[in-house]
């Protein structure tokens, strides 16, 4: 079994060979941005394949907001480059929550919380709900969209 970071390198040389330059580009980004996550802090080591999938949703996090940038600055041939960049990197992500799945996650970690609490909690108890949210959706959607759902069943 290959780790993501060996499927990177591979899925580079493909696009190398196929002289497909913006895969390249993308491939490249995320392969260095891998590289200077291993080497932060004290001690230089291997990140798991689960911190790899962490840095390339940041990066592709990145691109989403970039592209935004520049279709506010009326720059839409970058923001298409920059959406162009985030569908490649989505091709690694696990599959993206829709919007009911989120919701039933959000409250089943209300029911769960309120079952631990003895009562059903309010949003003082945001943090509380939100760190059960929060694994159960195992970065399969964007922490502003599972606060949002958090919060919708915490208000009623």
């Amino acid at each position: 079994m290959t780790t993501l970071k060996e499927q990177l390198r591979t899925d580079l040389t493909a696009a190398m060979k196929a002289r497909d330059e913006l895969v390249k580009g993308t491939l490249r980004m995320a392969i260095a941005a891998v590289g200077v996550a291993e080497v932060a802090g004290d001690t230089a080591r291997e990140l798991s394949d689960e911190e790899v999938l962490g840095v390339i949703a940041k990066e592709a996090k990145k691109r989403a907001e970039a592209a935004e940038a520049f279709d506010g600055a009326g720059r839409t041939e970058l923001a298409e480059k920059e959406r162009a960049e985030g569908v490649i990197l989505a091709r690694y992500l696990p599959a993206q929550l829709t919007d009911d799945e989120l919701v039933e996650i959000a409250r089943q970690a209300v029911a769960d919380t309120a079952a631990e609490l003895g009562e059903q909690p309010g949003p003082r108890q945001m943090g509380q709900v939100m760190k059960k949210a929060s694994a159960a959706v195992a970065k399969r959607a964007d922490g502003g969209r599972v606060a949002a759902a958090v919060k919708a069943q915490l208000l009623g």
